[in-house]
């Protein structure tokens, strides 16, 4: 293979793992944070997506303007979800344990909930839109103008939350909660306001996701499980509660993904992504990159 090939293969990983980051860093916001293993998540991503076609198709928007758009709409409905759901299992659960298996079967509802109800409103067929899909020359090679900007804006958005989460007092405060939520109350930090919060803002994420890959693929309503697979095994890859190795890992295993298909099959992605996370859970159970605290 020429080094341009090389170039387009691994470019192509890189797009696909930025937004794989982006995906994975809100599942693991919940997670890290509140131990709420939210298998709903891609389901909340579809609705940022189906949003997005429908203002697109129907007033003219741009996906763009739908960014900001979908991240508080995205978020608002974490804030109600949470309100509604588990912050009632929070105090009704005997420990953690518990409040985990409690909180997984919520979401499992929760997934089946939102999907039934996106078909019943959109329908079930493949649904998209052209933007920017004329192709842009990068270095002898060319790649479809909406995928170049959504690698770009996956990689700049997760870049900012993770500068919010180092940087500044709420970010300290998380990282705080992260570590060791019982020494976190004891200096001070109100988890009964963190804990939604940061839960709305894994589901804003989530909605910024699907606004982004709707401007690249098409959508329907069954399209959030892979995704949520996916950022299982990117969060596993990067480490439970590490923003930054959920960047490392998205972005890596977009990379693996593109080579090995390109080398064997591309119907072999699934045997792919599932061999890493198995290998990783036996070989290193705590991820390939270091925590951040």
């Amino acid at each position: 293979m020429s080094f341009h090939a090389w170039f387009e293969l691994i470019a192509s990983g890189l797009i696909t793992g930025g937004i794989y980051a982006l995906i994975a860093l809100g599942l693991n916001l919940q997670y890290g944070l509140m131990r709420v293993l939210n298998i709903a998540h891609g389901e909340f991503l579809m609705l940022g997506a189906f949003l997005t076609w429908a203002a697109q198709t129907t007033l003219g928007l741009s996906p763009l303007l739908m960014i900001p758009v979908s991240f508080a709409l995205l978020m608002g409905l974490g804030l109600v979800v949470h309100r509604l759901a588990f912050r009632r299992l929070t105090r009704t659960s005997p420990n953690l344990d518990v409040f985990e298996a409690r909180g997984l079967m919520v979401s499992f509802g929760l997934m089946f909930l939102v999907q039934n109800f996106a078909q019943m409103v959109w329908g079930g067929d493949l649904r998209g839109y052209d933007f920017l899909a004329d192709p842009v020359p990068v270095a002898g090679a060319q790649f479809a103008g909406n995928k170049l900007l959504l690698f770009v804006l996956a990689l700049a958005i997760s870049g900012a939350l993770i500068v919010v989460l180092q940087r500044t007092l709420l970010g300290k405060g998380v990282r705080a909660l992260m570590q060791s939520p019982t020494g976190a109350r004891l200096v001070g930090i109100d988890t009964e306001r963190l804990h939604p919060l940061m839960f709305g803002v894994g589901l804003g994420l989530s909605g910024v996701a699907g606004c982004l890959l709707s401007m690249s693929y098409t959508i329907s309503p069954s399209m959030g499980e892979p995704y949520t697979v996916t950022a299982l095994i990117v969060i596993t890859l990067g480490g439970f509660g590490s923003m930054a190795g959920a960047l490392a890992g998205g972005l890596a295993l977009g990379v693996v993904e593109a080579v090995g298909m390109h080398f064997t099959n591309p119907s072999l992605k699934s045997l792919l992504s599932y061999g890493i996370f198995i290998a990783v859970l036996l070989w290193k159970p705590n991820g390939l990159f270091t925590k951040t605290r």
